[in-house]
């Protein structure tokens, strides 16, 4: 019997297969449900951690130190604006949210200012290795075991490479695998880790080491348009370097554990890709326009990059509310607002790229954010200035100087820059992180911020509207 059996499953194996996934009945679909489910977790779960082990932000020498109106009067020497454009920039500063404290280029402070190519290697030089030596100093972690390395840099586009001179510099292995990544903004340094993440799940137990600098310099221009003037003020020296790890002995040492990234761009509409343009002026000196829907496009593409962000963090409170309000509106059911979900339900802490105050005040206006929540961020923004993409490690260095950052808090950096781009990392401390690290570039002078930056007016009204050609 057993024998007739197998031989009527053998001459009709489509039917037999056809009867036991019936699909009038509910069973199989279960079936075949929960085997997707178990899949997609069991995937999940092999997927590689990414630990941050440690990273380390550069602080200049006191003789790089430079107020608004010492900007001002190396400025009028470096550059070649009128004095209508030189007063512009000073109301500029003196509304920007930067303080007398944040540093420019060594070069810039000579008489004459050297602007060659030797001195532009010099000041990037200064910064990588001033961050990278104070990593490897922190962690211990032994060169050799670096296989993968990331730089970050805007403008600066140099040969050999900035990511050569980290290898020459160290000495790091020949197989090394190595990236240097330009014209990107300042989201660049997120977008890094969110690159590295990905190399991190096909190359198991090695080290990546990310290092994003600026340099200011190549930033500023001389000329007289106003558009292009507002790139010249925010912009200061300043770098930083990251240390991320898939070994899971690492897991004990390591400062945080990456859970989320989510990467967004809109440069496909014309305003969001025009927004931040470089390009020569009409008597062909070279500089970056910004224009008038910056500000516009800036939360715009936040709020593109916290819509993607949010199913993947928020509770399920949180994006019920979100869901209704938004079927609420599409459908014209009712006239409500549009419902800003409450991340703080989520995220213990917030950090910002600093941009400039204006962003700063759209950020916090706009997004459901308050004061404390930004505090770090107007706080670097003041202190050292726009440190491109490497602002928003400035800023988790200050919340860890402040001693805020406790074991299980879920910390949320978010940075936007040309393109239009914007980048979200989602990471949870796995230890309680002291504010007692000496070289974390607040602790000197942690005990005197915050300061009061409420009575420092935007300059919004200031700007004269541009449109591209």
């Amino acid at each position: 019997m057993l024998g007739s059996r197998s031989t009527m499953m053998l001459e009709n194996p489509h039917e037999h297969i056809n009867k036991l996934l019936n699909l009038n009945s509910p069973a199989p679909l279960l079936f075949l449900f929960l085997i997707c489910i178990f899949s997609y977790i069991f995937i999940t779960k092999r997927s590689r951690k990414v630990f941050l082990v440690d990273f380390a932000c550069y602080k200049p020498p006191d003789t790089q130190m430079c107020s608004k109106e010492k900007f001002i009067d190396r400025f009028k020497i470096y550059g070649n604006s009128n004095e209508t454009s030189i007063e512009f920039m000073r109301k500029l500063l003196g509304r920007s949210g930067l303080g007398e404290k944040t540093y420019m280029p060594s070069y810039l402070m000579r008489d004459p200012p050297d602007v060659s190519l030797v001195e532009k290697r010099n000041e990037v030089e200064s910064v990588m290795f001033g961050a990278v030596d104070s990593l490897l100093e922190k962690t211990g972690v032994n060169t050799q075991d670096i296989g993968i390395v990331i730089v970050t840099c805007t403008i600066l586009n140099v040969v050999p490479s900035l990511a050569d001179m980290i290898v020459n510099r160290y000495k790091l292995r020949e197989n090394v695998l190595i990236y240097n990544l330009t014209s990107m903004g300042c989201s660049a340094g997120l977008r890094a880790i969110g690159f590295t993440q990905k190399l991190l799940q096909v190359h198991p137990n090695t080290y990546a080491l990310l290092v994003s600098p600026e340099n200011t310099m190549q930033m500023i221009y001389k000329g007289n348009e106003r558009s292009k003037l507002f790139m010249n003020f925010p912009l200061r020296v300043g770098g930083a370097a990251v240390l991320l790890s898939n070994r899971p002995s690492d897991h004990d040492k390591a400062k945080y554990q990456l859970i989320h990234t989510v990467h967004t761009h809109t440069a496909s509409l014309d305003r969001s890709y025009q927004s931040i343009y470089e390009e020569e002026d009409p008597v062909g000196i070279g500089g970056v326009t910004i224009t008038k829907d910056l500000l516009a496009v800036a939360v715009e593409a936040v709020e593109t990059n916290i819509h993607a962000l949010g199913p993947l963090v928020l509770p399920i409170s949180e994006i019920t509310r979100y869901l209704a309000n938004y079927f609420i509106r599409h459908f014209h059911l009712a006239d409500v607002k549009p419902y800003v979900p409450n991340f703080k339900k989520a995220i213990e802490h917030v950090f910002p790229h600093v941009g400039t105050k204006p962003v700063l005040d759209e950020f916090e206006k706009n997004l459901g954010f308050n004061e404390s929540d930004v505090e770090a961020s107007r706080m670097n923004l003041y202190r050292f200035g726009n440190t491109c993409s490497a602002s928003v490690w400035y800023a988790l260095s200050y919340g860890e100087a402040k001693g805020r950052i406790k074991k299980g808090d879920n910390l949320w950096q978010i940075a936007f820059g040309s393109g239009f781009k914007c980048s979200s990392a989602v990471w949870r401390a796995l230890k309680t992180v002291n504010g007692d690290d000496k070289r974390n570039p607040w602790k000197d002078e942690i005990k005197d911020f915050p300061v009061d930056v409420r009575h420092i007016q935007t300059y919004s009204e200031l700007f004269e509207p541009t449109k591209k050609k």
